[in-house]
């Protein structure tokens, strides 16, 4: 049947089995939408109050979905305004094919209004982009697009398409998801075996030569990353960790891949990990890092970290290995694949002696009690004792995120949304938009400082009229908090541009978006608040006062050994 190019482009979305998409219309994407609106039946569109909103939340809702995720944007500033969103999904994995529209042909390379390269400037930061000139070539553009955003690695891919091709008719025959892999241009690259597709199984004789490592080892500590995450590896990833008997850190992106109260959990680890955590890198002989990339915060001295031990890296792209820690052995592979394969081989290890050692240590920071203020400590052990245990927590970047890692306790991959690798302030509220959208049966939090808050808050009129019950929770102490730790630490206390002395009330602009907000200063009054949260049942800001100076502890300065703490 013949179609248009717009036409094509929402039928290869249901084959996607895509029902949601965020985005924000312009000139260029026109065409788009005018058929989007035919198809309001059967795909949700969600109108952001700015491009970056949406594409972090078409990032949290494939994060905590374990979907695809769907963006829509108009050429010109409406491309570029996502980018940060497209580098966030990038560094952290996760599968979201961006769609932009683009000046028509003949205007291509004029510096007409509103047109960008927006592939070459995405380039860096996505797993594949395109600029589809052609609408015979549209629909399995699209379909390769998607495949490459979910499979191997998974990660961000972005299509640009010229208007003329959204207006030009094409002949279209649908295909099934199941038959994708054998059709047209992604059937060619399949039978390549492309590493865009695949993932390759473990290798036999790797697989045995870590089960001998683990049977010579005393000392034995796991490192639980995003890859076990993005895998959605976690049940394969606890058994293998119980039949290690093996104390187990925790990265920031790995939160989720075990059971925050599996008695073998040390905690984070790196810059800001437990002591437990990082005194066991200091002493192992043994260190399994699955999924897990070995990052400057983490391995915050290469030279250094884990120099007693024998390092083993899981990772399901080859160009992670050997990149930041040198290993003795490494295993290619998809972290699911790889551990259910060991998980068949292992035998039952104990290391009591081992673990006594490790769990001498504090594997979570105290804060001490402050009279008539809330510690970051006491705010998040009340919000958690009264939220349901598999609520989705999604944080922006900062003081904040680090507490939240500290003193939640997450069970499952996608019950944490965080921008671990770029560390972009403003995430968290739109992630959180997308996982709500995406698990509507879930309760859905956002952990925001009050630096982040100021750069997406905006996205509270997203969350209004589409009655997304969101609970924000802002950790309001007045500056931006990490900054002003390194500037209290290393930078003899410069406080340079960093005290917030200065507006919004947090409370009134919820009130201005048409929701509720509540200002707390200590545990009664948060109990309060997070009661009345839950039973309205519509988005709602918690506006938490903390103290200015209050710092994240542990901490370890970047390229230093990761025992030589700053702070404790």
């Amino acid at each position: 049947m013949e179609l248009t190019g717009a036409q094509i482009l929402m039928e290869c979305l249901l084959e996607q089995g895509v029902d949601t998409v965020f985005g924000y219309p312009g000139g260029t994407i026109l065409n788009v939408y005018d058929e989007l609106y035919n198809y309001s039946d059967k795909i949700k569109h969600y109108l952001t109050a700015h491009e970056q909103g949406a594409s972090h939340a078409a990032d949290g809702y494939a994060r905590s979905t374990g979907k695809v995720g769907v963006c829509f944007a108009t050429s010109g500033p409406g491309a570029t305004n996502l980018t940060t969103g497209i580098a966030t999904a990038y560094m952290d994995s996760s599968p979201v094919v961006f769609f932009t529209c683009n000046v028509t042909e003949p205007l291509v390379g004029k510096d007409s209004f509103q047109e960008v390269d927006i592939t070459g400037i995405a380039m860096p930061i996505t797993k594949m982009n395109y600029v589809v000139h052609e609408v015979d070539k549209l629909a399995d553009i699209v379909r390769e697009a998607f495949a490459i955003a979910r499979s191997g690695r998974p990660g961000p891919v972005l299509v640009d398409i010229l208007k003329n091709v959204t207006a030009e008719k094409a002949e279209y025959e649908k295909l099934p998801l199941s038959e994708h892999a054998t059709r047209g241009r992604l059937g060619k690259l399949v039978g390549r075996s492309s590493n865009n597709f695949k993932s390759p199984d473990p290798d036999k004789e790797d697989i045995d030569l870590l089960i001998n490592m683990i049977n010579g080892s005393e000392k034995p500590l796991i490192i639980c990353g995003g890859g076990v995450v993005r895998s959605r590896a976690s049940e394969e990833f606890n058994t293998f960790v119980n039949r290690c008997d093996a104390p187990t850190a925790i990265t920031v992106m790995g939160g989720g891949g075990i059971a925050g109260l599996n008695p073998h959990v040390t905690g984070m680890i790196g810059m800001h990990g437990s002591q437990a955590s990082n005194m066991a890198v200091d002493a192992c002989d043994l260190l399994i890092a699955v999924g897990c990339r070995f990052s400057d915060r983490v391995a915050l001295d290469p030279k250094t970290f884990a120099k007693k031990a024998k390092i083993v890296q899981i990772d399901i792209d080859r160009s992670e290995i050997d990149k930041n820690v040198k290993t003795a052995h490494h295993i290619i592979g998809d972290a699911r694949k790889v551990l259910s394969v060991l998980n068949e081989k292992l035998g039952q290890q104990a290391h009591p002696e081992w673990k006594k050692y490790v769990f001498s240590f504090p594997t979570e920071t105290e804060y001490d009690d402050i009279p008539g203020k809330l510690t970051p400590k006491q705010a998040l052990r009340t919000i958690a004792d009264l939220l349901p245990q598999d609520t989705i927590v999604s944080t922006d970047v900062g003081q904040h995120q680090m507490w939240a890692i500290q003193h939640f306790h997450f069970d499952y991959p996608g019950q944490l949304l965080t921008s671990g690798g770029f560390g972009t302030m403003g995430f968290g509220l739109g992630a959180a938009i997308g996982a709500k959208v995406g698990n509507p049966d879930k309760t859905v939090i956002h952990i925001a400082g009050d630096g982040c808050f100021r750069m997406n808050c905006h996205e509270l009129c997203t969350e209004q009229y589409y009655d997304i019950p969101v609970i924000t929770f802002v950790f309001d102490n007045s500056t931006l908090g990490m900054v002003r730790q390194w500037q209290t630490l290393i930078y003899d206390k410069h406080y340079s541009q960093t005290t917030l002395d200065r507006g919004p009330d947090f409370v009134k602009l919820a009130e201005a978006y048409g929701l509720k907000g509540k200002r707390v200063t200590n545990v009664e009054e948060l109990r309060e608040a997070v009661k009345e949260a839950l039973e309205f049942g519509h988005g709602y800001v918690v506006d938490i006062a903390i103290d200015i100076d209050e710092m994240v502890r542990p901490m370890v300065s970047g390229g230093a050994r990761i025992t030589n703490f700053l702070a404790i």
